[in-house]
């Protein structure tokens, strides 16, 4: 069972843990592989599911070989979904450096009409979107101010999205913005045809049981933008079907990763506010504050499980994690033959961007080389699950599959955003809510035919649950194993 016991709030009944043992044995929500060679570790297939990505097929295998003869001549255009944030800034770095591969015919963001602004001024989208009329209508103003001779069509709000992302002439859209927000507009897309450059974690995550079916259906190729996914995407490059054994995921650690289990819990006993301060600062990457505590917590991690579920098959049995403090190895598979296949690079969000709107070439780009004597040592070690059980919960939550995903993500991001408000809720009450919200959600689970209505309804209610929730389990006490 899962060693989680001790977060359990007094409050709180009999504990997700016990009733989701990582043994469990669920109905998957999409067709088992049916090759002649079956990945796995113990090469039965039990647990793989068709993978999201264009991998770990005879038809993958063709299509990667068939894109890459065609050369690094290719055009591109896209659509950039949250064009004003990390991903999306990154992404038209990325246009700037290759600007004979790359064409952007749409742009959607959140608020900052004056960013947006310049980005239409500068890359001409046939669509732009922000979330309000408010900020659509100051966009109007500012371009109309500066003289824009080419004004695109200004939309807002989540009809605005999805205009953006199904945008006609785009073939690939590249899916930046957070939250449940991102699973329509990348549906809508899909049905279309369009590729997907996935940034949204949600889309997997909570969508896994809808996307992946239809990615099936449409033939689109679904390819990661971030780190990790990037990482094994690449390294599966080649492997053919029936190869992979295992996937391996690594992971900085977050901001306590120097830590014992005594130490951590007893500084979220005497000091919460220097908890809050570190738990909020990565010593590796620089990302937003939602992914950022996401890392300290190591549910980052845990998301990342059932996200490489989806996207390349693996069994959760197969899905290990490392801690690499470095960030330099984002991480590895290992074939049937026990090799183990790696890929390098600095942190650098931008070269996982651009391989997932380029794939599966190869562009050149002026990024500083790696250097390994500059580094020095690669470490590793195996993460502590007692003292970071959002693993386990994300583990247990993959295993049941349906729509516990969904809660577990939706609860995952309210205790994290009510935590950042300093609303009182300590670092150690987050897995307290999300393990409640799973027990609760038991009730309702629902594993066969899962629609979006069903995903986008969990989503709701797991929010719900934790906003109620919060006040009974502040200050909480921890219970010892």
């Amino acid at each position: 069972s899962i060693a989680i016991g001790f977060f359990l709030a007094s409050h709180q009944a009999s504990g997700f843990s016990t009733n989701l043992p990582l043994s469990l044995s669920t109905k998957q929500s999409t067709s088992s592989l049916n090759v002649f060679s079956v990945s796995g570790s113990t090469g039965t297939g039990e647990g793989w599911i068709d993978p999201s990505a264009p991998v770990n097929s005879a038809a993958s295998l063709q299509k990667t070989l068939d894109e890459s003869l065609k050369g690094s001549t290719f055009k591109k255009r896209i659509s950039i979904l949250g064009s004003t944030g990390s991903i999306g800034t990154q992404t038209l770095d990325i246009v700037d450096a290759c600007p004979d591969n790359f064409v952007v015919d749409a742009l959607s963001a959140g608020n900052n009409a004056k960013l947006m602004a310049d980005q239409v001024m500068k890359y001409s989208p046939k669509v732009a979107s922000l979330s309000t009329p408010e900020a659509a209508a100051e966009l109007k103003s500012l371009l109309k101010e500066r003289g824009c001779t080419d004004m695109p069509e200004i939309v807002h709000g989540a009809e605005g999205i999805v205009e953006a992302a199904t945008v006609g002439s785009a073939d690939t859209v590249v899916t930046g913005i957070v939250g449940a927000a991102g699973l329509l507009p990348t549906i809508e897309a899909i049905k279309l045809g369009k590729d997907i450059a996935l940034a949204n974690k949600e889309t997997l995550i909570s969508g896994g049981p809808v996307i992946n079916p239809l990615v099936e259906k449409h033939g689109i190729n679904m390819l990661p933008a971030d780190s990790e996914h990037s990482a094994i995407f690449q390294c599966l490059q080649g492997v053919p079907p029936g190869g992979l054994r295992r996937v391996i995921l690594t992971a900085s650690g977050g901001a306590f990763r120097d830590f014992s289990k005594e130490e951590l819990f007893k500084m979220c006993e005497e000091d919460p506010r220097a908890v809050q301060k570190k738990a909020t600062t990565h010593p590796n990457w620089d990302m937003g504050a939602k992914i950022t505590l996401d890392s300290a917590t190591m549910m980052n991690k845990g998301l990342e499980v059932i996200e490489a579920h989806y996207l390349f098959g693996a069994s959760y049995d197969d899905i290990d994690i490392v801690i690499h403090p470095q960030s330099i190895v984002h991480s590895m598979v290992e074939t049937q033959d026990t090799s183990c296949i790696a890929q390098l690079g600095w942190a650098d969000m931008r070269l996982p961007i651009v391989y997932s709107v380029s794939w599966p070439h190869r562009l050149k780009m002026p990024y500083k080389p790696l250097n390994l004597a500059e580094i020095g040592s690669l470490t590793f070690k195996a993460p502590d699950t007692e003292k970071y059980p959002c693993i386990s919960l994300a583990y247990a939550a993959g295993k049941k599959g349906g729509t516990m995903t969904a809660v577990l993500n939706a609860a995952n991001e309210a205790a994290n955003e009510m935590f950042r408000e300093d609303v009182g809720l300590g670092f150690l009450d987050i897995p307290k809510l999300i393990e409640g919200a799973m027990e609760a959600h038991k009730e309702d689970f629902k594993v066969d035919d899962v629609t979006l209505d069903d995903i986008l309804s969990c989503d709701a209610w797991a929010r719900e649950y934790v906003a109620e929730n919060t006040k009974n389990v502040v200050n909480a006490p921890i219970l010892s194993t």
